[in-house]
């Protein structure tokens, strides 16, 4: 009869112990979720820094025509992505995708894309962009803040 006591004991013991186990890593696990989640908005902070940092070169900066033409090549390939550039001439040509200046929407699909550069690089055209030519530079990104486009126009 004394083993019944100590065995009772024991177990509630036992019941004891497992519910406190399960308390902490309940309690772990939970902790552990937010501070992944905290991770990830940092990761995502960094991403997103990094990933606008290649343009922040053209932001309202001064450049010559032969770095507008480094640009066009290139930029003009990427995915939602164009290129604006205004000659001294008035022209004014899209390369990669077109897009709105003023608010960032970009029109047309891969296939609209203008890839052609021979009429930036002739003389003899209206879309002519002179090497050592001036230029005003700006970004433009769209709604959600992702950078679409880059404006260039001959000072």
């Amino acid at each position: 009869m004394e083993e019944n006591p100590n065995i009772g004991m024991r177990v509630g013991a036992g019941i004891f112990l497992t519910i406190m186990i399960i308390t902490i890593v309940v309690g772990l696990t939970l902790a552990g979720q937010d501070s992944a989640k905290q991770g990830q908005e940092k990761m995502t902070t960094i991403t997103t820094t990094i990933s606008s940092t290649e343009f922040n070169t053209y932001a309202n900066t001064r450049m010559t025509g032969s770095q507008v033409l480094n640009a066009i090549r290139q930029y003009m390939d990427q995915s939602q992505f164009g290129i604006q550039v205004t000659t001294g001439k008035g022209t004014v040509d899209y390369y990669g995708n077109t897009f709105n200046p003023t608010d960032g929407t970009v029109t047309g699909g891969p296939s609209d894309k203008n890839k052609d550069l021979r009429p930036a690089e002739d003389p003899a055209t209206s879309s002519y962009i002179n090497p050592s030519g001036k230029f005003s530079s700006n970004i433009v990104r769209d709604s959600n803040d992702v950078i679409v486009g880059i404006v260039f126009r001959q000072m």
